[in-house]
This record gives structure tokens, sequence and C-alpha cells, in this order.
């Protein structure tokens, strides 16, 4: 407001200056002609800080996933493309699955060798079950022989369980829609490599639908939790849609 009033005074110098000018220049010289008026900007002034009424925001799903693989490798093939609505379980991507497959045929043969052990170990126990009741073994080497059906055994539950994470795997290759919705994001590409938990899409759910805004510092507190808002759209003018505040962000 000082600025304004600052500048009013400056051009009125200016105007009476240029006056006492043109009327000394008309005493001397009075067949001189008189300078035209120049324009001039005329801004109204209005109160600072006043709070607005309506905020520009942002319309987004309720729920947002970023999708990744459960494991790394390098994308093969992408399926879907920005935009694009895709279904529950429907593929999105799939990796290289040659390591992995590799990896697979090497627990298998893990747990088959594991299986045999177990076998062998199975026998001899028998065997020396027996003779221990002939009496023509040691109470101690029946005991170690026992050791080692029991520690067999547990190779067999380990290579098995070794198995089933290297088929799961093998699924893990493959990204698929946890639930329908829209891809909102492509953040990789086909021929990529990309680590375990690297996000590839981000899939904007079905459902509930949210509005995100920023407001001044100032007026946080005018904005509580539950408050009943009104949503106008840019492509609806004029037409209104209930709303409520559901969350303020913690950070700023």
């Amino acid at each position: 407001m000082s600025t304004a009033v600052m500048t009013t005074f400056s051009t009125r110098r200016w105007i009476l200056s240029a006056g006492l000018l043109a009327l000394l220049a008309g005493c001397g010289d009075e067949a001189a002609n008189e300078a035209p008026a120049r324009p001039a900007w005329v801004v109204q002034a209005s109160a600072q800080g006043a709070a607005p009424t309506a905020y520009a925001g942002e319309v987004r799903a309720r729920h947002e996933p970023a999708l990744a693989f459960r494991i790394g490798g390098k994308i093969a093939r992408r399926q879907v493309e920005v935009g694009q609505r895709v279904k529950a379980g429907q593929v999105l991507a799939e990796l290289d699955a040659s390591d992995v497959a590799l990896q697979r045929e090497a627990a298998q043969a893990q747990l088959v060798s594991a299986e045999a052990d177990l076998a062998l170990a199975k026998s001899e126990l028998e065997r020396y079950q027996q003779l221990l009741g002939q009496q023509l073994v040691s109470q101690s080497l029946y005991d170690a022989r026992k050791s080692q059906y029991e520690a067999a055994e547990a190779r067999v539950r380990q290579a098995r369980a070794q198995a089933r994470v290297s088929v799961n795997q093998a699924g893990y290759a493959v990204l698929r829609a946890p639930a329908d919705g829209v891809i909102a994001q492509r953040v990789a590409e086909a021929g990529q490599v990309v680590a375990a938990g690297q996000t590839v899409f981000v899939l904007a759910e079905d459902g509930p639908r949210e509005v995100a805004i920023s407001v001044p510092e100032r007026e946080a507190s005018l904005f509580p939790v539950g408050r009943p808002l009104s949503v106008e759209l840019w492509s609806l003018p004029g037409k209104r849609f209930p709303g409520q505040l559901r969350e303020i962000s913690p950070s700023a």
C-alpha cells in the first residue's frame, strides 16, 4: 500500500514539474505547440491476505500401489501401456525366466539326491537295528546310524523347501495386476534389468477417489478432519459433489 502511495506522489511531482515547464515555455514562446497528454495505467488496490474460498487439487485413486517383481532380472516382455485398463490377475510384464528355470532344476536335483541319501540311511538303520537285536553291534554304532538317518531326513526337508521356493520364484517372474484398475504410470521398460522390489508400474485401483490439495500453513487450522467440503471438476463447471476431509498429511 505504501508503494502505491509513493508512486502516486512521485507521479504528481512529475506532473507538477511538467506543468511548470510548460507554463515557462509558454511565457517564452507563445507559438510553441502544447505537449500531448501521456496515457497512464490505473491499478485498483486490493486487500492482501484474503482467504480464498477454493483450492486447486489433483483427483487420484484412493489406492495406488507400486507394482514390482519379487525377484530381480531382465524384463523380457511388457504387456500393457499407460492409461490401459487391466483386470485382477492380468499379466503386466514378464522377466527372462532362463536363470529361474536353471535354479529350479538345481533345486529339484538336490531334492532327488537328498531323498536317495535318506533311503540309504533308512536301510542302514534297519540293518543295524536287526544286528543290535542280535547283539552283534554296540548301542553306540546303532545310535550313530540313527543320527545319520535323522540328518538325512532334515536334508530332505530342506531340499523340499528349497524346491518349493524355486517354484515360487518361477511364478514371481510374471508380474500380474493385484486388482482392477488403470495403469497410471510406467517406470521400467522391456530390456531393462530391475532389482527385486523396484517399481515397474503404478496402478490406480478402481474404487473410491480422493482429491489432494495444498493449503497455506496459516489456514491449516480451518480444516479439521471430517469437515464437509464441496468438489467441483474443471470438466464440469458449476456442478459440485459432496466430499469430506479424510486426512491431513503429517509432512509439509
